[in-house]
């Protein structure tokens, strides 16, 4: 296992991603925990993350100083970096000038972290205002670049190395070979962490917890909540009880289709809950995003909760929480900037009479693909884009009323249909629709129309943490701006939404 300390970098889940795909297991924990915890842990190596702040300030988060003196390998990135120089006795400062994007790293000593590289110089990239000003004793210079004479170093009899660029970011080409070095050449850890071995472990973990008590499991169609409630099936069998909840703001036919398709494919007991009057009616007059995640969350709890008391020895409520969910809604794992609340994370009430079980909440969606094949889900489910929990209600922006909602199911529908008749949904890991709080001047019929503006969003990812807006071609945004305005009552406007993430996010709200 490999440990990983968050000092609040947005990065810090990429680490993680890296080292699971070198087949490595890794935890991420906060900066702050306490050294007895750490080796509790038997950490076979221990990766020090970037950071927003810089290590001199007074408040700077720091880890316990005996981290160092575990007698494991640890690599600092970046803030991790100045953490090492600091505790080591050496002096870090204030750059002259901040280096943000790519740079240059010459290398210096082609052993250990770059061994194998086959270069003596590589694309990295640098987001750092602070330079180590001098190493600690017993260091050496391993690479340096225009801007950073100190660039990575390492104390090799200690097995410490620092590194000031990101290596885990795709924009440093070569940076998995050098956490593979990292991992391999310094840590001598195995490649032996599967989706295989995730299920016999996480099989047994749940099965201990939850015992002979009961479970529900809030099953959506999605990708998140069908493997969830496979890898719960499999550990508890008939201790589960799955709940779908038609909660008014899913796509068009959705209820059905999902209805259909999961009793065809899986063999629990699965109970549909016709709730779409009582979310419309929680989110009259609504407008603020947040408000509706929490609004959304809560209403989700209370009829489960109100399932739950009509079945036998429920205990635990089982949902699809992923690690992207966690990152974005709250500063779970260090002090990283809450961009926003998921209904099942950060809209979740505080009291709650169920206890949560949450078996993919440190997993990330390519991986949750992984394992949904691994436990033979279909492949129509596996490969199903993502779909928010709070629906169609965070894509219709400002108030959630049934006719805005009817208008954006019908605009959704169109833009599968069409994204999926030019081959491109595979491809592709979002393609929906946004209906906006706008209404614009048009001409239909030569008649004057002032209606709703529908926005398309269609981005390619990885993992859902950074995407790029995909370059549609222009006569497939034709067809869908002619269709939308054709066909769906009350659209005279389409736009197409050309951001990346960051800096925005892939859903509007």
């Amino acid at each position: 296992m490999i440990l990983i300390l968050d000092f609040g970098s947005q990065y810090t889940q990429l680490i993680a991603r890296r080292v699971r795909e070198a087949r490595v297991y890794c935890e991420i924990h906060p900066y702050s925990v306490g050294i007895e915890k750490i080796r509790q842990l038997h950490p076979e190596g221990v990766i020090l993350s970037g950071g927003p702040a810089s290590v001199y300030e007074n408040d700077a988060p720091l880890p316990a100083r005996d981290v160092t003196e575990l007698g494991v390998p640890i690599l600092g990135v970046c803030y991790g970096m100045g953490v090492l120089t600091l505790f080591g006795g050496g002096e870090v400062a204030r750059a002259p000038r901040r280096e943000y994007g790519p740079a240059d790293l010459v290398l210096d000593d082609t052993r250990d972290l770059f061994a194998g590289l086959g270069t003596d110089s590589t694309p990295v990239w640098m987001s750092h205002g602070d330079k180590m000003a001098r190493l600690p004793d017993g260091w050496q210079v391993l690479a340096h670049s225009a801007n950073s004479p100190i660039a990575a170093c390492a104390d090799r009899d200690r097995r410490l190395f620092g590194v000031q660029f990101h290596p885990e970011v795709v924009h440093t080409p070569l940076g998995k070979e050098m956490l593979a070095n990292f991992l391999f050449r310094v840590c001598r850890a195995k490649a032996d962490w599967t989706m295989e071995s995730f299920v016999d472990q996480e099989t047994v973990r749940i099965r201990e917890r939850v015992g002979a008590a009961g479970v529900v499991c809030a099953l959506s169609g999605g990708v998140d909540s069908a493997v969830t409630a496979a890898l719960v099936h499999r550990a508890v069998g008939d201790q589960l009880t799955c709940i779908f909840v038609d909660n008014g703001v899913l796509r068009l036919d959705e209820a059905r289709r999902v209805m259909e398709f999961l009793r065809e494919h899986f063999h629990f007991r699965i109970k549909m809950i016709p709730a779409g009057a009582r979310f419309l009616q929680r989110l009259q007059g609504v407008e603020d995003p947040e408000r509706k995640r929490r609004i959304i969350g809560a209403t989700f709890i209370e009829v489960f909760e109100e399932e739950a008391r009509a079945l036998p020895d429920i205990t635990y409520l089982a949902q699809g929480t992923l690690y992207p969910d966690v990152i974005e809604s709250v500063s779970f794992k260090g002090p990283s900037a809450t961009i926003k609340s998921h209904h099942n994370v950060g809209g979740l009430p505080e009291r709650m009479r169920l206890k949560l079980l949450e078996p993919l909440r440190e997993l990330f969606k390519d991986e949750v693909r992984v394992l949904g094949e691994v436990l033979g889900i279909p492949g129509s489910i596996v490969g199903r884009h993502p779909f928010p929990g709070p629906g169609l209600a965070i894509r219709v922006l400002g108030e959630v009323t049934a006719e805005r909602v009817a208008i954006l199911q019908a605009a959704e529908a169109i833009v599968d249909e069409e994204i999926r008749a030019a081959g491109l949904y595979d491809r592709l890991w979002q393609a929906f629709a946004v209906l906006l709080p706008v209404r614009t001047v048009g001409v239909m019929g030569d008649a004057r129309t002032y209606d709703n503006v529908v926005a398309i969003r269609a981005v390619e990812s990885v993992d859902g943490m950074t995407a790029d807006w995909a370059r549609l071609p222009a006569d497939l945004l034709g067809r869908l701006s002619s269709r939308l305005i054709n066909e769906v009552h009350g659209v005279n406007r389409v736009v197409y939404d050309i951001s990346s993430k960051p800096p925005a996010t892939i859903e509007w709200e």
